[in-house]
């Protein structure tokens, strides 16, 4: 099914799409709408989080917080998007990918890596149910039966020691419980979409409970292609998830096993050919949602399975708890991609060459463990300690219809050790310290290489050999924060914390006859302040920061440009600062407003840096160039770091017989976003923006609610990534969806 047309777009929006009781829109920063069967309250909820491994008010907490569940999240996510639809619907977040559903990438406060390959590091930490999901492709693992999502900013070396110099993603799915509960959610809309979710739970004995939860997801092939003359080949997936959780609870101890696993196939991200017009940054008439030209076979396809289980205990001791939490990650899959964009006849710079590049994941494994003792008592001291294990292996085996197949292997083993204190000096001052030390080795190998035969013949491919490379490092991260309560609703917050992240290597070149590379650890040091506020009698919650961080020896990727490289690089310095806002105010019993805005300035700082600029002077560089035609990237931006994050968000309802009807509107925009690590007037972003919105009746007395919902309702076309090597190529935003959903509960 085709996307509508911009004059049904037109009629919709003139139609009312933002009505005056809606407003807009983003972020995640109350829970639940505070409705309930009997009646409805103005004052904001409390919010609890884990952030610092126990739980805690989000207004006691001194860090930067945002979170995101119940409604909220349902609304973000009701068009079935993978995990990286939570770009820009927090402020300082952002996300975005160049392999579909299965490998995000993720940038807190600018922080990130834009590289895409399977075996990439990244410096934004994502956790599942306490478990560190370090690959790519653990990271993509899809959300379902959500508690709560929390978007911790800044460094987080103590508590959580897995490359955290940026901040960390945190998701909690629904536990088990001894009361039943129950739900089932339905979703049918535009392209063919169709999803079902649902999860039931209870107690099977007086100590032991069950929960299980399952995702099916769809969405049919809607684009067509032109070169072959195809309609509907690409642009669908089918997604299959499940998780089942069993919680055994005494008065001493406590076990929780969680299963879970995924079966994805689907389209990768669509490359388009000479979208961009030189000297521009604007999409141009080559660019059609509904169409590629690719001369390639394997229409883009992709396909991972994963499975995983964690087992968590806790003892309970006199004025202590000790936790163990024991986790094993599995994965494998691939994926091919036109990386050009297109065929060679299509108007535009051509490409000389079928560029088309398959990676496959093999037999990754992840073994965790983690063990920690934390006090329970209610004394001014609090304090946590333990200790953290991090196994990780895996192949990548990259094949290039020109160069042909190489094998590499990837193998990392981390240990590490923690501790954390809160001292409560009187009734409003907290202090909160804390220090981890970290040895982390990684290793690297190549396997089989199967360089292509006509390469060879023609003298450009032959078969490197290269040694196996070790690297390690052992580090101190450290924090230091105060929590300082001005009033009974106001708290001042400050913190700095030292993080780093360790050496990184990456391969993926040794397939196009080229050294790997290695990057040397990075080392952050990072300064907030900020404030906490509930006003207005807990009808406004009011949150900001404002921060500053430098980065030694920033990690860098230089993707792409005329060599088309995959190399890992280290800048002298990288330096961050800004602000963030966040707020939710129930200005009426029925009237609820959200949303933030973030500004964040980055910066490279080292004079003799140098990449490859995009290929055969296809763009317009704007920086200065060495007699080599390399770009200095001294004073620009980090890559794919948002300037400006703006999100805003509304809900109205009114009472009807038997429950309410409610609308609920979000917005998001995106400020000035350099895309590589050089600056060119095309391979940028300014105002991009998203608008989502959802009319929907809730009935209290059958516990059902039904509605309908948009997504990205104004069809922006949205550039958020490019390939600079031989054309203006470029791969943009999901599309407009529209559809209907029904969910009815049981307890």
């Amino acid at each position: 099914m085709k996307l509508f047309t911009k004059s049904v777009l037109s009629a919709a929006i003139q139609a009312g799409l933002f009505s005056a009781a809606v407003g807009f829109s983003p972020v995640l920063l109350a829970q639940e709408s505070d409705k309930d069967q009997g009646g409805k309250q103005q004052e904001l909820e409390t919010i609890t989080v884990t952030a610092q491994k126990r739980s805690q008010s989000i207004q006691e907490v001194p860090i930067s917080i945002a979170t995101l569940s119940g409604e909220k999240f349902d609304t973000i996510f009701s068009s079935g998007d993978d995990i990286t639809a939570l770009a820009i619907k927090v402020p300082g977040l952002y996300a975005e990918t160049s392999n579909g559903r299965a490998a995000p990438r993720f940038y807190i406060r600018g922080l990130g890596n834009t590289d895409f390959d399977l075996a990439a590091s990244q410096p934004v930490s994502i956790i599942m149910d306490d478990v560190v999901m370090e690959n790519v492709i653990l990271k993509s693992f899809p959300l379902f039966d959500v508690q709560q999502v929390e978007v911790i900013r800044g460094p987080q070396g103590t508590l959580f020691g897995r490359n955290t110099t940026a901040g960390i993603i945190k998701f909690d799915s629904v536990k088990p419980s001894q009361d039943f509960d129950a739900y089932v959610k339905t979703t049918a809309g535009t392209l063919g979409q169709f999803n079902l979710e649902g999860a039931a739970g209870g107690g099977l004995t007086d100590e032991l409970s069950a929960r299980l939860s399952l995702l099916s997801q769809h969405r049919s092939n809607w684009v067509d292609n032109s070169y072959t003359g195809e309609s509907d080949v690409m642009g669908g997936y089918n997604e299959r998830a499940g998780r089942l959780q069993f919680l055994y609870e005494t008065a001493d101890f406590d076990a929780l096993l969680n299963v879970h696993s995924r079966n994805y196939d689907g389209t990768s991200s669509l490359f388009r050919k000479n979208i961009l017009t030189p000297g521009s940054d604007k999409l141009n008439e080559n660019y059609d949602r509904d169409t590629v030209a690719y001369d390639a076979d394997g229409y883009n396809r992709q396909s991972y399975d994963a499975w995983g289980a964690s087992l968590k205990f806790d003892f309970r001791f006199d004025g202590m708890t000790l936790t163990s939490i024991s986790a094993l990650e599995r994965a494998d899959g691939g994926g091919i991609g036109d990386i050009d964009g297109g065929n060679p006849g299509q108007a535009g710079p051509a490409n000389p060459d079928n560029a088309v590049t398959e990676d496959q994941l093999k037999d990754l494994k992840q073994y965790t463990q983690e063990i920690r003792l934390a006090s329970d008592t209610s004394g001014p001291l609090s304090w946590q300690a333990g200790g953290f294990y991090f196994d990780s292996t895996f192949g990548v085996n990259s094949i290039d219809g020109f160069f042909g197949a190489t094998e590499v292997f990837h193998g990392n083993t981390s240990w590490a050790l923690f501790g954390q204190t809160t001292y409560k000096f009187t009734d409003k001052l907290d202090v909160t310290a804390g220090i981890r030390y970290t040895d982390d080795v990684k290793t690297f190998s190549v396997g089989q290489q199967n360089v292509n035969g006509f390469a060879l013949v023609i003298g450009a491919a032959q078969i490197q050999q290269y040694d196996p490379i070790k690297v390690s490092d052992d580090q101190i991260s450290w924090e230091l924060s105060a929590n300082y309560r001005l009033t009974d609703k106001t708290s001042l917050f400050a913190r700095v914390a030292e993080g780093f992240r360790a050496q990184s290597i990456q391969g993926r070149d040794v397939a196009f006859e080229a050294p790997p590379s290695v990057a040397d650890s990075e080392t952050i040091t990072s300064f907030e302040v900020g404030a906490k506020s509930d006003l207005l009698d807990n009808t406004l919650r009011l949150n900001g920061a404002v921060f500053y961080y430098t980065i030694d020896d920033i990690q860098l990727s230089a993707i792409g440009g005329e060599t088309q490289g995959n190399q890992l690089i280290n800048a002298d310095k990288g330096v961050g600062y800004g602000f963030e806002v966040d707020f939710d105010y129930r200005v009426l019993a029925n009237l609820s407003l959200g949303g933030g805005f973030s500004y964040n300035k980055t910066e490279l700082k080292d004079d003799n840096l140098t990449v490859a600029p995009c290929g055969s002077g296809l763009c317009t560089v704007l920086d200065p160039l060495n007699a080599q035609d390399l770009a200095l990237i001294n004073g620009n931006p980090f890559p794919q770091a948002p300037k400006t994050i703006l999100t805003l968000n509304a809900r109205y309802d009114f009472p009807v017989q038997g429950g309410e009807i409610y609308v609920y509107g979000d917005y998001q925009l995106q400020g000035k976003t350099n895309l590589f690590l050089y600056e060119s007037a095309e391979f940028k972003s300014n105002n991009n923006y998203e608008a989502g919105l959802r009319l929907a009746y809730v009935n209290y007395d059958s516990n059902y609610e039904v509605g309908v919902f948009g997504r990205n309702i104004t069809d922006q076309d949205n550039l958020k990534g490019a390939i600079d090597f031989s054309n203006l190529t470029g791969f943009v935003n999901e599309p407009r969806t529209f559809g209907v959903d029904f969910k009815i509960s049981f307890y």
